[in-house]
């Protein structure tokens, strides 16, 4: 059955270490329509019209794109299942350009969210930003933070994108900043062990932080407004890798080595990872300029 040959693709990806939650969820649905039109395997009709039935554009091309990947693998055992053509709703959008925070908007946005209402709140968003900011985790590993995972060697990651656990050093300061927090946290218990917690005791969800976050963002003027593209929480992680390679000397020897460490320092399984999240900036294109001046002239590389 089609639905079995969706749970064995999904299975595939998990055990290669992708979470692939979003995805098994749309293939799981597409299954079930594929199964009550009586399709035992991939029909382009069957793709392209439940494809279609998606709220937006993005949506739709994104459907189409999940059932052609997961059809192009299954026909190389069992050649019936049809491949959905490329590009039926247009192309998939090019990548998001991040955007790279100066140190003054990092300043700003930290400031900004130490004055928001409440007693504990203020304390807890400021503190959870600049930990993203000063360590580049993603936010889903910085919510999942227990007490325990605080420790003398640094930050004890379990909860990772690819389940591999990581130790993440950390500065003095951010140390102390977190020791801070702690010691302001001390009335408001956490009900489960996490380190950021509601004023109530509960751990923080997602959709609250990203909804604080894009209010201040918006207050400081850094997006431009609902509906629109703008900094994202995830631009922070971007930002981290950048500024990094921003500090690494020019030489070639020494970027493959800052390129190593950051990609082990960020979590992730191979260079693609750490290079996607690379972003010229003027400091980094006046280092090419001058290695490839080097180059040209003969020098050293």
């Amino acid at each position: 059955m089609l639905s079995d040959a969706v749970e064995r693709y999904i299975a595939l990806h998990r055990a290669t270490g992708y979470l692939f939650r979003s995805e098994s969820t749309q293939l799981r649905f597409f299954a079930r329509e594929a199964t009550r039109r009586g399709d035992e395997v991939v029909r382009c009709r069957t793709a392209l019209e439940w494809a279609a039935e998606a709220s937006s554009p993005a949506a739709r091309r994104w459907r189409i794109h999940l059932v052609r990947r997961f059809a192009q693998r299954m026909s190389a055992e069992d050649t019936r299942h049809e491949v959905p053509p490329p590009d039926s709703f247009g192309p998939l959008p090019p990548r998001r350009t991040p955007h790279i925070f100066a140190p003054a908007e990092i300043r700003q946005l930290l400031e900004l969210a130490a004055s928001l209402g409440g007693s504990l709140r203020p304390r807890t968003y400021a503190t959870l930003l600049a930990l993203l900011a000063c360590t580049g985790l993603r936010i889903s590993e910085a919510l999942a933070l227990q007490m325990v995972d605080l420790t003398g060697e640094g930050l004890v990651i379990r909860s990772t994108k690819f389940k591999k656990s990581r130790l993440v050093p950390l500065h003095p300061t951010a140390r102390r900043a977190l020791q801070d927090y702690l010691l302001k946290r001390r009335r408001y218990p956490p009900k489960d062990g996490s380190l950021f917690v509601s004023e109530r005791g509960t751990r923080l969800r997602y959709v609250a932080v990203n909804a604080t976050f894009l209010r201040l963002v918006r207050a400081l003027g850094f997006h431009p407004g609902p509906g629109r593209r703008g900094p994202r929480l995830h631009d922070l992680r971007h930002t981290f890798a950048v500024r990094s390679l921003e500090q690494c000397a020019t030489e070639s020897g020494a970027v493959a080595r800052h390129m190593l460490a950051l990609g082990t320092y960020l979590g992730h399984t191979s260079f693609a990872s750490t290079y996607w999240y690379l972003q010229a900036t003027p400091q980094l294109m006046a280092g090419v300029a001058v290695q490839s001046e080097s180059w040209l002239m003969g020098g050293a590389r």
